[in-house]
């Protein structure tokens, strides 16, 4: 058990959360793009998008060079509005946010390895929205980015508990369990908790908050709508892909035939025909395209931390 004990209390979460403003230096551009972040895509101008983009030059020049990367085909891009218009609006909203807030956390303050931390995004992002797909769910661009903003309280665990949060993944790991099972004892709360914060905090949209505190707590996913219970489904199937976060884990929960489940079953009557097999074959076969375009993103994976990394 970590020697440090946290205050657990709600209200003292909440105040540590508005602290981030200060501790980090988050890119100019994250305000308007959480902005974006509310609208449906027929409601986004793609000529705010270009405008955003190059506002700010490093992100300007990495979007170029995603566009340019063969996981994006071979021809020549040059421009910004080029470059946003060959990744479509989906990927440079995920680019432009994996960028802002992969800056926000110094390096010496992410617990979990930033590459294992996206492809996990990116996968729930897109096994959410072939979830909403497969049960007639009408928004699944939300869907989307529903999956890829779930975890965001990580970024707050390890920011402003990091040496508590290490201890918390170490015992993880050797334990292969559950992250937030650990969380919960160590830190009294787990990132589900301290990520609907954020989401409330930044102003996101109240469905993207709901999923992000529920997704690992089937009584909560109750109250809390069909796109949270999406993201707690593709949650546990990426992690029991082995896209989760750097360590082995035995989720614990098969997909069908649980409460989250049934939940679906009551309003979207597709969800019995809906294929895990196919859902399944399709994240396998996304992998090595979700690995690319972290690797496009943010480089080349890093080792694994000492303390989760596989014993000899």
């Amino acid at each position: 058990m970590c020697s440090v004990t946290v205050d657990a209390q709600p209200s003292h979460l909440k105040a540590q959360i508005q602290r981030l403003d200060a501790l980090s230096t988050a890119p100019a551009i994250l305000m308007p793009l959480l902005d974006m972040m509310r609208l449906s895509s027929e409601e986004i101008r793609i000529e705010k998008v270009i405008e955003l983009v190059s506002y700010d030059t490093a992100i300007a020049a990495q979007c170029l060079r995603i566009a340019n990367s063969p996981l994006f085909g071979t021809r020549y891009i040059e421009t910004v509005h080029s470059a946003v218009l060959a990744l479509g609006l989906e990927k440079v909203r995920s680019i432009l946010l994996g960028l802002c807030v992969h800056s926000m956390v110094p390096e010496d303050k992410w617990v979990i390895a930033p590459d294992a931390f996206w492809r996990h995004a990116l996968g729930c992002a897109l096994v959410t929205q072939q979830l909403a797909e497969g049960i007639h769910y009408p928004q699944p661009e939300k869907a989307y980015l529903a999956g890829l903003l779930h975890d965001l309280g990580f970024l707050v665990n390890s920011m402003l508990y990091t040496d508590q949060f290490r201890a918390c993944l170490r015992r993880a790991s050797e334990e292969h369990i559950a992250i937030h099972i650990v969380e919960n004892q160590i830190l009294g709360f787990t990132h589900s908790e301290s990520g609907q914060m954020l989401c409330e905090h930044w102003g996101l949209p109240p469905e993207f908050a709901k999923a992000a505190g529920s997704h690992h707590d089937a009584n909560l996913l109750l109250s809390s709508g069909a796109l949270a219970v999406l993201v707690h489904l593709s949650d546990l199937l990426c992690r029991s892909r082995r896209l989760g976060y750097g360590y082995d884990e035995v989720p614990g929960a098969g997909i069908r035939g649980g409460m989250p489940w049934h939940i679906l079953l009551q309003t979207y009557p597709a969800t019995e025909k809906l294929g895990i097999d196919d859902l399944t074959r399709g994240l396998d076969a996304a992998l090595d395209n979700i690995a690319a375009t972290v690797e496009s993103v943010f480089g080349p994976a890093k080792p694994a931390p000492p303390e989760i990394r596989k014993q000899e």
